[in-house]
């Protein structure tokens, strides 16, 4: 029986914010994330070579998608207030969800995301609006 890797398909992406599903952001392109490592290697005297360890420094991430209305402006808008501080204490989420063809399923769970420059491009007359999402955060959960 060959086996069934997971496809895009099978993955979806929500942003959440406040607790709130922001349901209209649905057309997702592609969903990146890095989970920030640093190894780090020490030498101590007599021992004939170096210790390792490693750090977990937070992980960062890019969602790219396509709209259908005006949804995305209103979350736009939201990170800027934050960012400016008019409206502390809003909290952005970002949730995959991983559905196996063998039934398995897994939640990538990344709170309080925080977001760096937030393009988006009109390539021409017959693209789609494109919007690109870079965010950082400092844990990530596999549930």
């Amino acid at each position: 029986m060959p086996s069934l890797r997971l496809k895009g398909q099978e993955v979806s992406v929500q942003l959440i914010k406040d607790n709130l599903v922001q349901a209209d952001i649905t057309d997702v392109r592609s969903f990146d994330v890095s989970l920030q490592m640093e190894t780090m290697s020490e030498g101590y005297l007599g021992e004939l070579t170096d210790r390792r360890d490693d750090v977990f420094r937070g992980c960062t991430g890019n969602i790219s998608f396509h709209i259908e209305n005006t949804a995305a402006f209103d979350l736009f808008q939201s990170i800027v207030d934050r960012a400016k501080r008019r409206v502390p204490g809003t909290q952005i989420n970002v949730k995959g969800a991983l559905r196996f063809p063998n039934g398995q399923q897994k939640l990538i769970v990344v709170n309080d995301v925080y977001f760096g420059e937030i393009p988006f491009s009109v390539g021409g007359r017959t693209d789609y609006v494109e919007f690109s999402l870079p965010f950082e955060a400092a844990d990530i959960r596999f549930l």
